[in-house]
């Protein structure tokens, strides 16, 4: 009998959920870099085989909201507990929530009462196990036995794919029987434009420091494929004037390597070249605009 269901990561920042989706999927899905809120939307990757269609969501970390784009961020991390198959919450070795005798962080308390509200499949993964000494991961192992008594936990090195064989089977062991929700050849829901919007983004974050890559989302406005070439255009939006300036740089060298960087990314994800141009728009308070988050992807408000 085939198998099939959503399979959804959560976890606080910076614990590597990212890496962790796109080991599982085996291509390079979701950005990656050590700055919190990478993650932004629920990212979806799939893998087929003859037997069952796991369909991956990775989530953005859990925080409290300070303004609307937080507040997307935060319903996409609670969705994903309600409408998940199975739960892969994620933790490392050297998270609070692992390190603490008093339980996890407040922020995520809530997250894991509604998991074990839930009944769902639980599986809590200590990552990073490279590097914890067997005797704190033994205690880090019994005190998440303790906070989720029904899950099963298991350490693994998401960036090292220590662990993650025997975690898809024992994923596929608690996946309901069901028909695919997706074509068998399918990768992923989102569209070519979404992935060229985040690499562009994770360059922003990986080049800039401070406030700066927080207050940046990006918008493709033209994509054109023709079978040599992609020809792409983006707008980074920023929320202050004085941001703009610091995205362009000295002469525009910043906004050059941006660019740069960008498009070679781009050429290795298509597999093909890639003509990229780049501009920068002021729109303040963005993060706080329902019209402009709706326009950038993100949930509707109310």
């Amino acid at each position: 009998m085939h198998k099939s269901g959503f399979v959804n990561i959560i976890g606080n920042p910076n614990v590597g959920k990212s890496t962790l989706m796109n080991a599982l999927v085996g291509e390079r899905m979701s950005i990656i870099t050590n700055k919190a809120q990478t993650t932004r939307h629920r990212i979806v990757g799939i893998v087929n085989t003859e037997e069952y269609q796991i369909v991956f969501s990775d989530t953005p970390g859990i925080l409290r909201p300070s303004y609307k784009l937080q507040e997307s961020m935060m319903r996409s991390v609670t969705g994903a507990v309600s409408d998940a198959d199975v739960i892969l919450y994620v933790t490392d070795v050297v998270e609070q929530a692992a390190a603490r005798d008093d339980g996890p962080m407040e922020r995520s308390a809530e997250v894991l009462a509604k998991i074990a509200r839930s009944k769902i499949p639980t599986i809590v993964l200590i990552n990073k196990i490279d590097l914890a000494t067997p005797e704190s991961l033994e205690v880090m192992v019994e005190r998440w036995k303790g906070l989720l008594p029904e899950a099963v936990v298991l350490p693994i090195s998401a960036k090292n794919e220590f662990g993650t064989a025997r975690l898809m089977e024992m994923i596929v062991e608690r996946l309901p029987e069901g028909e695919p929700y997706y074509d068998k050849d399918a990768l992923t829901d989102r569209p070519m434009r979404f992935f060229a919007s985040e690499i562009i983004r994770e360059k922003i974050l990986l080049n800039y420091s401070k406030e700066v890559p927080y207050s940046v989302e990006v918008a493709i406005e033209a994509y054109r494929e023709t079978p040599e070439m992609d020809r792409i255009s983006a707008t980074i939006y920023v929320a202050r004037a004085s941001q703009k300036g610091i995205i362009i740089g000295r002469g525009g060298a910043m906004l050059k390597k941006v660019g740069t960087e960008a498009r070679k990314d781009l050429e290795k994800f298509l597999q093909k070249k890639v003509f990229l141009e780049l501009f920068v728009k002021v729109d303040e308070g963005w993060r706080d605009d329902s019209r402009q988050l709706r326009r950038f992807g993100y949930e509707d408000f109310e």
